[in-house]
């Protein structure tokens, strides 16, 4: 799956998400972050410039990280945009996806790790999986779960989403003991259906579908600051 951002002037002006690259726009420049294999020829034909995000990038944050060789591009580009957001706060950034990832960048503009946990999908299927009569359940179709289920399918949901929520506030509130006026930013596939119109009881919490294109983009603006020596 192909996500793209179009940005001119530092503003994010068209944006989409298709099956291949045919047919997204050509730019001047473009910052990639890429999972798996990497069709460079197919890569070199949407900009005039293209960079590819690494352990090796130039970066607009601070990295204290084991392995940064490891980590994650989208959460490299995620931390990114939320100091790019947050105005020079600390700030912490939920990233929704196939799996979970909480992320801390401190009020200084350096990333310091995070955690990753299995996202709802996963959870859902271990359940099945690893059991002899759970059914497999979808997360689709679970906006909402009781504290309290009082059948196996509002029990399992319960046990995937209300948890999952659980887990998140848990995240939070340690980091905002250390850091009460950090910022609080959701993203990914499964932010706004999970944690959407106040379902997360995290105060001041926002959800930014478009966190990781901004990161990107800042990328991009990094390095083009360092060619003409800004």
């Amino acid at each position: 799956m192909v996500k793209w951002a179009l940005f001119e002037g530092g503003c994010l002006t068209r944006s989409g998400r298709q099956a291949t690259l045919e047919g997204v726009p050509h730019a001047e420049r473009a910052m990639v972050c890429a999972s798996g294999r990497v069709d460079e020829a197919a890569l070199a034909a949407l900009a005039d410039e293209v960079h590819i995000l690494s352990a090796e990038t130039s970066l607009p944050i601070g990295v204290d990280y084991e392995t940064p060789q490891t980590l994650g591009a989208d959460r490299v580009a995620a931390a990114c945009g939320a100091r790019r957001l947050g105005e020079g706060r600390a700030c912490v950034v939920v990233d929704a996806g196939t799996c979970i990832t909480i992320d801390y960048i401190d009020a200084a503009g350096v990333y310091r790790g995070g955690a990753i946990l299995p996202g709802m999908e996963m959870k859902f299927r271990a359940l099945h999986t690893f059991t002899a009569k759970l059914p497999l359940l979808s997360d689709v179709g679970f906006d909402e779960a009781p504290l309290t289920g009082r059948s196996t399918r509002a029990s399992m949901a319960a046990g995937v989403l209300t948890a999952t929520r659980f887990e998140v506030e848990g995240f939070v509130a340690r980091y905002r003991a250390e850091a009460p006026e950090c910022d609080v930013l959701l993203t990914g596939g499964d932010a706004e259906r999970l944690w959407g119109e106040g379902r997360l009881a995290v105060a001041g919490c926002r959800i930014e579908p478009q966190l990781v294109m901004v990161g990107l983009n800042e990328i991009l603006d990094r390095l083009e600051d360092k060619e003409i020596g800004r």
